[in-house]
């Protein structure tokens, strides 16, 4: 059953309060966004009194936020929803986010579901918690609480408040939905039409933020569009000039943003500026011209290399990632392999490597020309081992290097994990030194993934 806004309000009033100190666990699934959303449901129930458990098992109340960009994330909320009610059966679970939004009717009779709730209604969450009755013997399931992303015209997530104590690299959501129509993508149905904070909304954030920690990301489903649907259509490279300017925050990182919005501009702000990640993320899906127009992409090879290249040629040291796809409907050895030499050929630090995978009402599931599994798996293998050599490579390139780092809170027995603004994992060797601090150290050998540094 879906209930509107007009009916949630009045379930609230009728309903019960919970007892008193409830304890919730929350768990996010997918983008970074989607972190930045489960952030904002976290300051919302801890202000209505709700207390973090540690784990599963000792919550009353337990928190899935779903992605459903792939099959298998689908698969993984699923999963998580049985493995939940059956390690703590008497926990009320809300299944939240993406997969929430798409296909509630598939979430809504797993066991221990009480509530599903879109993204259209996620705002509400800390309401819509209190509608359950306090006695656990009393059955209340299944309820739905979904409407049209489509319809929501103004940025409506909540902001992360500095009392949210559990990061040290906060992600801060500026933007959300997405206006393109990429054929295999299923996003702009679940996360609406793209809708920007607005300026000042997010230079208090900020500023609020930077007064607890040392390094902010900026996130968005579609980062590089924010702004475009404000007066006077301001763009994103103004924002972060502002940030820089107005605030005290000592590095900003700014998430994946589509090629083309990599503006000369921005790029230049990047490579220049003290208080900004030396990180590039870019979207490629395919080096195949041909597979790019399948997808509705908006772009062509040499658009993308041309904007990689200008940044490689700003900042030789910075990361330059992408998100990359096998196996796109139609994808034949020719285009796979174009595909291949293209990253092969542009300075890459890492990847995202992952197969397609059909979304409902999507173009590309409708298409005849579905790429076997088994040649999706021996492709995303090629991609994965060439992502590997380029990561090495360009962690020994930095071998004798003084890097910046920012401490994490990922315990070592060995000393301490940093990241560095290039987006590399560096560990400090014994020393135990506390997160959320900017450091520099030197670089002295690659050790895994590493880079060991003194």
């Amino acid at each position: 059953m879906s209930v509107s806004c007009k009916d949630a309000a009045r379930l609230l009033a009728e309903g019960q309060r919970p007892r008193a100190d409830p304890r919730y666990f929350i768990r996010n699934f997918g983008c970074r966004a989607t972190q930045a959303d489960g952030a904002a449901i976290e300051f919302a129930l801890q202000s209505r009194g709700l207390v973090s458990a540690a784990t599963p098992g000792a919550a009353d109340l337990i928190i899935l936020n779903t992605c459903t960009v792939t099959a298998a994330a689908d698969e993984d909320a699923r999963q998580a929803i049985r493995r939940a009610h059956r390690e703590n059966p008497q926990a009320k679970i809300l299944v939240t986010g993406c997969y929430a939004q798409r296909a509630p009717g598939e979430l809504v009779d797993l066991p221990g579901v009480t509530w599903v709730v879109g993204n259209s209604h996620k705002q509400q969450i800390a309401d819509l918690i209190q509608i359950a009755p306090t006695h656990r013997s009393i059955p209340f399931h299944g309820q739905i609480y979904v409407g049209d992303i489509g319809a929501q015209a103004e940025f409506l997530a909540a902001p992360i408040e500095d009392s949210i104590d559990d990061r040290t690299r906060p992600n801060l959501k500026i933007q959300d939905g997405c206006n393109n129509r990429c054929s295999f993508c299923i996003i702009p149905s679940v996360r609406g039409r793209s809708r920007s904070a607005a300026a000042d909304v997010v230079v208090e954030q900020v500023h609020r933020l930077a007064e607890r920690y040392r390094e902010i990301v900026l996130s968005g489903i579609n980062l590089g569009r924010w702004g475009r649907d404000l007066p006077e259509r301001p763009r994103l490279a103004s924002l972060l000039q502002r940030l820089l300017k107005e605030t005290a925050v000592a590095r900003l990182r700014i998430s994946s943003i589509e090629p083309m919005d990599w503006t000369d501009e921005l790029l230049e702000l990047v490579a220049h500026h003290p208080g900004m990640a030396r990180h590039v993320h870019a979207p490629l899906q395919s080096g195949s011209d041909n597979i790019l127009r399948r997808m509705h992409r908006r772009y062509r090879a040499r658009h993308y290399a041309s904007r990689l290249r200008k940044a490689y040629e700003l900042m030789p040291e910075a990361g330059f990632g992408a998100d990359v796809m096998v196996g796109f409907p139609g994808e034949t050895a020719a285009d796979f392999e174009a595909s291949r030499q293209f990253i092969a050929d542009l300075p890459f630090t890492y990847l995202h490597v992952f197969s397609y995978s059909p979304r409902p009402s999507t173009e590309a599931a409708r298409s005849e020309s579905q790429v076997p599994p088994a040649v999706k798996r021996e492709r995303s293998r090629i991609l994965r081992e060439l992502a590997a050599e380029k990561a090495r490579a360009f962690r020994e390139s930095l071998i004798g290097r003084r890097i910046s780092c920012i401490t994490l809170e990922q315990p070592h027995p060995a000393g301490t994990v940093c990241l560095s603004d290039n987006y590399v994992k560096v560990l400090i060797p014994g020393r135990h030194i506390d997160s959320n601090q900017i450091l520099q150290a030197t670089a002295v050998r690659v050790e895994g993934d590493s880079l060991v540094a003194s």
